[in-house]
């Protein structure tokens, strides 16, 4: 990604957010002082679904307990407490 991507893409999540049509959520690690990852939780993009939902880890977790953890807690999360009917899970497309 260019950084003129990202910031063209951090500039649509801010409006996303502000809207409250996407959520994003911090990966801290025990003591909150170094990022560990995001989950996103974005508006459809794809046909017949009701939200877009993906996340990522730092390259040093990669394989790690971590990134099992959460590959396994997402998809309860989302299934458990948010109110999508057809979510899509995976990497986001834009």
């Amino acid at each position: 990604m260019t950084l003129a991507h990202d910031w063209a893409d951090l500039a649509r999540h801010e409006a996303e957010i502000a809207s409250h049509e996407s959520f994003n959520y911090a990966v801290l690690n025990a003591d909150e002082t170094a990022l560990q990852g995001c989950i996103y939780i974005d508006p459809p993009v794809r046909p017949g679904t009701d939200a877009e939902i993906s996340w990522w880890i730092v390259d040093e977790h990669i394989g790690s307990e971590l990134e099992a953890r959460l590959d396994e807690f997402v998809p309860d999360w989302i299934t458990d407490e948010w109110p999508f009917q057809h979510p899509h899970l995976g990497p986001p497309e834009h």
